[in-house]
Parts: C-alpha cells; structure tokens; sequence
C-alpha cells in the first residue's frame, strides 16, 4: 500500500548541492502553483472537504496549507538576507488548519495567493547570489537552516501537497478533466 502521509517520501537535507539543483528546485517553486491549481481543477466542493488520507487534511486545508507555509517562507528568507541568522518564530501548521477559513474558504483564495507570492519568491531566489544561499536562520526546533537545502525544502513541500491531492484524485476515480 503506498504512504498516503509522505506519497512520494520523506524529505531528507543534501548533504550538498550544485548551482544546477539549486535552479532546477527554484523552477519547482516557479511551477507549484500551476500545479496545486491543476491538481484541484475540476473538484466540487464536496470532493475538496475530503481527507487525502484517515485523520488527514482534507483537500481544501491541503490549498491553504501550502500558501501560509510559503508565504512564513518567504519572509524568512528576506530576514535571512538582511538579518544575521535572525531567529524565526515557527507556526503551529496543524491548529492554523483547523481555522475556519482553512477548512470552509474557497480554494481560489489560496491559489490565486500562492500565484503571487511565488512570482515573488523566484524574483527573490533568482536574484540572490552564492553568498546569499549560505545565509541561514536559526529555527528555534530545528536549528541553524542554511537557505540553500531549504530551497530544496520547500520545492518537495509544495510538489508532497501536490501528490496528496493527485492521491486522493485517483483513490477516489476523480480523474483529471
């Protein structure tokens, strides 16, 4: 059976990186919105308030999970680049997602945000210099993050949300239209 939780595994921190992998994850930045949008396209509403997995998210929590997880990335990358290993405050992911807006809001909402806020990211990233990626921040749960691997981080983040959609999609005979 496959992992309804990690559908396309675990992450797991490079031990290193090259210039190329780090443009091939910024493009994956680039595409994930279009993406999460193609990922839900054709969905009602009742389909979207189903869980992707027993005691999962369902996929509308999925769509507005993924924006307030980049956009918290994104800002902290930009302390990160003006900051000296600034300490970021985390989020508690799993009660942001029991919010009302997260389980009942239209997902245009969250894709139409996402859209932004990655053009955005990838100014950002495609701007930055060598220099710039070895900048971290302290994570005060995980420590000293680099902003290189974390690139890498956040291009599985938003395709693992894909694939928990696109699971759920083909579990439950909703294929693409």
């Amino acid at each position: 059976m496959p992992d309804l939780q990690y559908p396309i595994g675990r992450f797991t921190f490079p031990e290193s990186t090259t210039a190329e992998q780090r443009q091939a994850w910024i493009q994956e930045i680039a595409r994930a919105p279009r993406e999460l949008r193609a990922a839900v396209a054709g969905l009602t509403p009742g389909q979207l308030d189903n869980p992707y997995r027993p005691g999962g998210w369902t996929g509308r929590q999925v769509v507005h999970h993924v924006p307030d997880s980049h956009m918290n990335a994104f800002i902290r990358f930009k302390l990160a680049l003006t900051e000296d290993q600034p300490t970021i405050k985390p989020y508690d992911e799993a009660r942001w997602a029991e919010l009302k807006e997260a389980r009942t809001a239209p997902v245009d909402v969250s894709l139409d945000l996402i859209e932004a806020l990655h053009r955005r990211w990838v100014m950002l990233l495609e701007n930055m210099t060598d220099a710039d990626f070895k900048r971290a921040f302290h994570h005060p749960e995980n420590g000293i993050m680099p902003l290189e691997p974390t690139v890498e981080m956040y291009a599985w983040h938003g395709r693992h949300h894909v694939a928990h959609i696109q699971a759920l999609r083909g579990r439950m005979g909703w294929l693409l239209s």
